[in-house]
């Protein structure tokens, strides 16, 4: 049954999916309003921003005129062009959503991707009086804008900044609101009409042709789906079982993190979306951090998208470089691209999501020490090498040097996978993580692809795991802790078997699954932790530790719990399959920014954990040239 659709002040963030060119990405919800989109970049200052700001943030909708409607929403199959079936009581249409790219998608290049969208309308039965509204709201909405009418359409222009309107069928009237002009038109779609509305940046360029807008939907949707990961050609063709789409659709939305023009992999879509509602947990995400960026890329590689992963290499060490004083001089976080900054600004103009203040641009964890990131990349190289010993040896003395950078700084109190805002402290997690980085660094001076002081490295690593033997584990709670000699959990020690640690049988890895489970799980969702953390209020059970926990109970053997709690994550995803950062475990709200790039990591990551458990064949080292079988494009040329 067809959801029905009310107007109202701020969307269920579940209610949207999401579009993107590899460049930037605009929410779309049920009722056909883009409410988030900033370009031309996914990091440039947003366009539409009612997700935000339903006065003054600006939106993109086409929907029925008419009060309450019927919407449904799907992707068509493995891309991420959009199509919304919208139904009244005397017709329906379907409006497709795309954001046009091009060519080959592998790595972090593509022959063509223009910021611009196309919205195909089609008339499929009846008819339906549409309503448009066009609210370009430059600048967060900090910018005001004029209006212009040329031949064919509208501009939209703040001092250099040009949006682009065509193709509107109908009469087109602009009216004045307290927050800047607004676009509105009427029009009647009856059974087999067709229009193609097209927005454009900056370009005088507003001609819209009909064909030539069905060619660049097809064509994007024959790019997305020549890029989608390819059943192994020596395994199972559904290693996946009934996670298949799931984990599909997974793919895709990491893909859309993806910058084309830098390489870098951004940790989700938003800003500012609230971890509770009304709270004050609201940021930015809008950047690549090391380790999200390291986990996608990773998940990629799981897929057999080997060039992703390599990329991912050459950009954190081309990062490195373009903005530390030295080869080692390794941040946390870096900006989408060179020109960006990340200073972390409060926008009080902006009501917040459903009133959650502040709005935040820019991101003040970027200057924090977090040791766990030398792990993270070391282990990318080293599951880079999992497959073939194919390695460019020139990023060899980065890595020594951030394997020395690991060894000279673990005893040094950090900020860890969390990044509280109560001060640096011996965080566990990010010792055990060091012994990761050294223990892969090490396993890569074996293999004759980075040199270094050996006996120095193993020395260390052996005390760093001594370390987290003897302060890590509290005996009292039974379970390893968050920080040195304070006994409180975190979600984040699930990792210690899933890296090899200790084993899955060891008593304090079950030990501490156990109390996770008892302590930090409410309707099988995690928390990452109840510990004070510097901020006032609660958050939502974190996604990826929910995988994290189904990924330990795999390992262990306690498949039974695993699949039951996997079963439940995957039922929650959205009506298109994303997910958001987190969920209220109470109401099934979704929290935090969306889509979340580390909970789309986590469907991958633990369906591959599931299907090795059963003995299916994994997809790492896919053969080349399987295909998806005979999918037929769809019929939207006359």
């Amino acid at each position: 049954m067809a959801p029905q659709i009310r107007r109202q002040r701020y969307k269920p963030i579940e209610d949207y999916a999401a579009i993107g060119n590899l460049r930037t990405i605009a929410l779309v919800g049920l009722d056909g309003s883009i409410d988030w989109c900033c370009f031309p970049y996914l990091d440039s200052p947003s366009v539409f921003g009612a997700l935000l700001d339903t006065e003054k943030g600006g939106r993109f909708r086409i929907a029925p005129a008419r009060a309450d409607f019927e919407s449904n929403q799907s992707y068509f199959r493995h891309t991420n062009v959009l199509r919304t079936e919208m139904r009244t009581g005397r017709g329906t249409f379907e409006l497709i959503d795309c954001m046009p790219v091009h060519g080959d998608l592998n790595g972090c290049g593509y022959s063509t991707a223009r910021p611009e969208i196309h919205r195909f309308i089609r008339g499929t039965a009846g008819e339906v009086t549409v309503e448009l509204v066009w609210e370009p709201r430059f600048d967060y909405a900090r910018a005001d804008a004029k209006f212009k009418r040329i031949k064919g359409g509208v501009l939209a222009r703040s001092g250099t900044q040009i949006l682009s309107i065509a193709g509107i069928p109908g009469d087109v009237h602009v009216r004045k609101t307290p927050h800047g002009p607004s676009l509105r038109a009427r029009f009647t779609v009856s059974a087999g009409d067709e229009f193609c509305i097209i927005t454009r940046w900056r370009t005088n360029n507003i001609r819209t042709d009909l064909e030539r807008c069905r060619g660049e939907i097809n064509d994007t949707i024959s790019a997305w789906r020549a890029w989608v990961h390819k059943p192994s050609a020596t395994g199972s063709r559904d290693w996946a079982g009934p996670y298949r789409d799931l984990v599909v659709r997974s793919e895709l939305a990491l893909k859309l993190m993806s910058q084309a023009d830098t390489g870098a992999l951004a940790a989700a879509a938003t800003t500012s979306l609230p971890e509770t509602i009304g709270g004050v947990r609201n940021w930015d995400y809008r950047y690549a951090w090391i380790r999200d960026a390291a986990q996608i890329a990773r998940s990629f590689f799981a897929l057999g998208h080997i060039d992703e992963l390599d990329y991912f290499i050459e950009w954190a060490e081309h990062a490195s470089f373009l903005h530390g004083r030295r080869l080692d001089d390794v941040s946390i976080m870096y900006p989408l691209r060179s020109d960006t900054g990340m200073a972390e600004i409060e926008l009080h103009h902006l009501e917040g999501y459903k009133k959650s203040q502040p709005v935040r641009i820019g991101n003040k964890a970027s200057e924090q020490l977090q040791l766990d990131i030398y792990g993270e990349l070391l282990g990318a190289v080293h599951e880079r090498l999992r497959l073939e010993e194919r390695f460019d040896r020139d990023v060899g003395p980065f890595l020594q040097k951030i394997t020395d950078r690991a060894c000279n700084s673990w005893r040094q109190p950090d900020f860890s996978i969390w990044e509280p805002r109560n001060g640096p402290q011996q965080f566990v997690y990010s010792k055990m993580m060091v012994w990761v980085a050294l223990e892969r660094a090490l396993d890569l001076n074996r293999l004759g692809l980075v040199g270094g002081d050996t006996s120095r490295w193993n020395r260390t690593k052996q005390q760093v795991r001594q370390w987290v033997l003897d302060y890590g584990y509290d005996d009292q709670i039974e379970s390893f802790v968050q920080i040195a000699g304070k006994p409180y959990l975190d979600a984040a020690n699930l990792l210690i078997p899933i890296y090899g640690f200790l084993p899955p049988d060891d008593p304090r890895v079950q030990n501490t699954i156990d109390r996770t489970m008892e302590q930090l799980t409410t309707n099988d969702l995690v928390y990452r932790y109840h510990a004070p953390d510097g901020l006032p209020g609660r958050e939502g059970a974190f996604v990826l530790c929910t995988f994290w926990l189904i990924d330990a109970l795999t390992l262990s053997g306690r498949l039974d719990e695993a699949y039951r709690i996997f079963d439940g994550l995957a039922d929650r995803a959205n009506h298109v399959g994303l997910l958001s950062e987190q969920i209220d475990p109470s109401s099934g709200e979704f929290l935090g920014n969306f889509p979340q790039a580390y909970s789309h990591v986590g469907i991958i990551n633990s369906a591959l954990y599931l299907a090795k458990a059963e003995g299916r064949e994994c997809p790492a080292g896919l053969g080349e040239g399987e295909g998806l079988g005979e999918i037929s494009l769809p019929s939207i040329a006359i």
